[in-house]
């Protein structure tokens, strides 16, 4: 009899343990990230730092952003949106779909296209750029939290 009911208290312990996962699904994702992005070539073509975080319908909230490398594409004036797709929250990881774009204010008409996919701390994924002249481009990109 005691040996079963050391038994129960296990399992219950063990079951309580996997229910008390971190329910905060969106807290690895919120906070500040910085991206690399490369050509074909893996050459930097961009790069900018930018804090994210994810409202209740998925879609992304994106402040600070700054290119940090230098582009005629982008002049000032951009226009950030996103979307986070939650697939999985194992042990506090965050994983799921990214996707962000940057909309140029001045040239106007270009857009840069982000499409990865989060695990943990790292975003990796490819990018377009669609625009004027000068001003398309395709690779991968990694964005680090930091």
């Amino acid at each position: 009899m005691k040996q079963f009911a050391v038994a129960m208290l296990l399992a219950v312990g063990l079951i309580l343990a996997g229910c008390g996962s971190n329910s905060n699904s969106n807290g690895n994702i919120n906070g500040t990230w910085n991206a690399t992005l490369l050509d074909i070539n893996n050459t930097t073509v961009f790069s900018f730092g930018t804090s994210l975080a994810v409202n209740g319908d998925g879609s992304l909230n994106v402040s600070n952003f700054q290119f940090t490398s230098n582009s005629p594409c982008f002049v000032s004036g951009e226009t950030e949106s996103g979307s986070f797709t939650l697939s999985g929250n194992f042990s506090g990881q965050v994983s799921g779909k990214f996707g962000m774009s940057v909309q140029s204010g001045s040239p106007s008409g270009n857009t840069l296209t982000l499409s990865g996919t989060v695990a943990g701390n790292t975003i990796t994924g490819s990018w377009t750029l669609t625009g004027g002249t000068g001003c398309t481009g395709s690779g991968t990109f990694v964005m680090n939290k930091g």
